[in-house]
């Protein structure tokens, strides 16, 4: 069997394999590895490659499409929990009041309330990557929100933190996990038993947040 896969060369000191949640897989390898030693760890590890990218399903599926009108008695997730829509009169900026308060101005108009998540996003994720950066003892050269679909987070080989947008549907205790898997990165590349207790020791809800993940994981990547 024969596997496809994309190589990304970056200024690191080890080889890593991952596989995307459309399956696609990803090696991140030191600059000038040699195409052979790359072909060599992807046969190795072709089993669980093969695993992976057979897998039926990465999350659950939804018990029904979620609507996407913006209209008034739909609801949306924000923060681990569903919240009714209100229209009201006028065009002004969309507002969170223990309900989304939306003008009618932006009835029907999804980027509108897709922009309004990546700003929450943006000021209720971020200083949570800064928090958790100090008490890991990591340093970052930057923490971004993402617009990407496949990731809920990474962490480049340049040191970067990029969080997908999505993420602030999701309860903190979800946020927290993401956050401190990817800055885990920053001390062992791998998911290596070493990697999952420093997870653990920073997010000690690691196994109900991707329990979490698992059940609701659908659902965040709609675009509302």
């Amino acid at each position: 069997m024969e596997l496809n896969y994309k190589t990304i060369f970056a200024k690191r000191k080890t080889l890593t394999i991952t596989v995307e949640r459309d399956r696609s897989i990803v090696v991140t390898a030191p600059e000038g590895t040699a195409p052979e030693k790359i072909r060599q760890l992807v046969e190795s590890r072709k089993l669980w490659l093969y695993e992976k990218t057979r897998h039926v399903q990465k999350y659950d599926p939804l018990p029904h499409p979620p609507g996407k009108e913006l209209v008034t008695g739909e609801s949306l997730p924000y923060l681990g929990r569903l919240y009714r829509i209100e229209l009201v009169e006028g065009d002004g900026e969309i507002r969170f009041e223990q309900k989304f308060i939306v003008p009618r101005a932006h009835a029907g108009q999804s980027p509108a309330f897709r922009a309004w998540f990546i700003a929450q996003a943006e000021e209720k994720i971020l200083p949570r990557v800064a928090s958790h950066a100090r008490n890991l003892g990591v340093a970052y050269k930057e923490a971004k929100i993402g617009q990407g679909k496949y990731r809920w987070g990474s962490c480049t080989p340049q040191d970067n933190v990029i969080l997908n947008w999505r993420l602030i549907k999701a309860p903190m205790f979800v946020i927290d996990y993401v956050v401190v898997h990817e800055l885990a990165h920053l001390i062992e590349q791998n998911h290596t038993p070493r990697f999952w207790n420093i997870v653990r020791s920073q997010a000690p809800g690691m196994d109900k947040a991707k329990a979490w993940l698992q059940k609701n994981g659908a659902l965040l990547e709609q675009e509302l």
